[in-house]
């Protein structure tokens, strides 16, 4: 398949939020991009809701959600956005569940979860949404795996997931989703399971080649990418950057032998990641160095090797990210302080 060449790569800078932030949640719909709370400079959860048209190239405000919260899960169905858990105002767990609609601009509360929960992973297939895992008020990471049913208005519960976790990564394909890493109280796993929508059970698959926390998972159309991270500290061993790179087969259905030469130039965590038009992204993130990184790069599938891209404008990690039409947007995050810079990686046709 022919790939975009690194010239056909450039940064815009966007219009910035209202206020800067982290650990807000980005979903798209109807070509519009809404940002769903996160946090301020305080560490204060947020109630604010806004969306970004890119047409005009602005943030409107919207009817704030009626709950203040980051890290919230979110789901869109059809001209409605899902809200789910997340962290609140006394930085616990929470329960509730809301719901707005587009069209006439109103939030709704929902049947709350069965208990409040952060780092809840969600997917969406047929209007049914998927919750896998998260963390409760205890702490402890959960097995659950529910499904919202919208016309009833319940969450039914469903076969549990055979590793509990929060914070892991969900993917849908056909009828199966993929559940890839996630962590157990402090420390990352490397757990690989998969759940099918149709039989309502789950299969374990290969396990993550190198547990590592701060990293990300990007699909494309045959595999998985695992990419860089940070190797956590215990007694004897000091945390380090990674720029290992791990690709899961999806047809062959096993971890694929990589080359050091297929992995990232350089070691980066907490940053951020995409697939546009056949090449993997990597942007920004902390390394080595004392400052965040600015530095972006594309994988080229052809040579098996991580190419250059133009920086960052503006050097961020924990950024949210989402990929709209041939663009991976990069939303707040942190720089030296909070920071309120959108900025999109978009690729033209050459």
């Amino acid at each position: 398949m022919e790939v975009p060449s690194t010239k056909d790569f450039h940064w815009k800078t966007l219009a910035p939020l209202p206020s800067g932030r982290v650990y807000c949640s980005l979903v798209e719909a109807g070509g519009q991009v809404f940002a769903i709370g996160g946090c301020d400079d305080n560490g204060v959860p947020m109630n604010c809701f806004e969306v970004y048209s890119p047409e005009a190239n602005q943030w409107n405000s919207l009817l704030p959600m009626p709950t203040a919260r980051a890290g919230v899960a979110v789901a869109t169905l059809g001209k409605r956005i899902m809200v789910i858990g997340g962290v609140g105002m006394n930085q616990t767990p929470l329960k509730i569940v809301e719901m707005y609609n587009i069209d006439d601009g109103k939030w709704k509360k929902r049947n709350s979860l069965r208990e409040a929960s952060m780092g809840i992973s969600v997917t969406v297939k047929d209007y049914r949404v998927y919750a896998a895992g998260g963390m409760g008020l205890d702490l402890r990471p959960h097995n659950y795996m529910q499904h919202y049913d919208m016309l009833k208005d319940i969450w039914v519960s469903l076969a549990t997931m055979p590793t509990p976790r929060y914070a892991a990564t969900s993917f849908l394909r056909g009828t199966t989703i993929y559940v890839l890493g996630g962590r157990q109280s402090k420390y990352a796993i490397n757990a690989f399971e998969v759940f099918d929508t149709e039989t309502r059970s789950w299969t374990k698959f290969p396990s993550i080649p190198s547990k590592r926390a701060f990293s990300s998972f990007v699909p494309t159309e045959n595999n998985l990418f695992s990419l860089g991270g940070l190797r956590q500290g215990r007694l004897y061993r000091q945390p380090k950057f990674m720029k290992t790179v791990d690709v899961f087969d999806i047809e062959q259905g096993g971890w694929m032998k990589m080359d050091r030469s297929s992995f990232l130039k350089k070691r980066r965590a907490d940053f951020v990641a995409g697939y546009l038009k056949g090449r993997v992204i990597v942007a920004g993130g902390l390394g080595n160095q004392p400052t965040v990184l600015e530095s972006t790069e594309a994988f080229h599938p052809g040579k098996n090797k991580w190419e250059s891209l133009p920086p960052m404008p503006t050097p961020r990690c924990t950024c949210s990210s989402i990929v709209v039409k041939n663009c991976l947007l990069a939303v707040g995050g942190v720089n030296q302080g909070l920071s309120d810079a959108v900025e999109a990686l978009c690729v033209s046709d050459s």
